[in-house]
């Protein structure tokens, strides 16, 4: 089921987004779709999806592995937020 993003929202599609697939992690650990899923699947572009895959990665979430794709970083490795 995919949560729908408010788009008259005063908060930041990105922000929203990063809220989505956080709260995703935090529950199991799905893995991260790639960029191109997560446009098409919330109905956003590449430059917000961007800015939320670097929001998790900057709280220590996820990983990105240049040619192999991002993955959710194992709960005990996480820093905290």
């Amino acid at each position: 089921m995919t949560v729908d993003l408010d788009r008259l929202s005063p908060v930041p599609l990105w922000e929203q987004l990063a809220s989505i697939l956080r709260g995703k992690i935090l529950e199991g650990g799905r893995p991260i779709m790639s960029e191109s899923h997560l446009e098409g699947e919330y109905g956003v572009g590449r430059s917000t999806v961007r800015q939320a895959l670097e929001q998790l990665r900057a709280e220590g979430l996820i990983v990105t592995i240049k040619g192999r794709g991002t993955f959710v970083v194992p709960r005990g490795d996480a820093k905290a937020p």
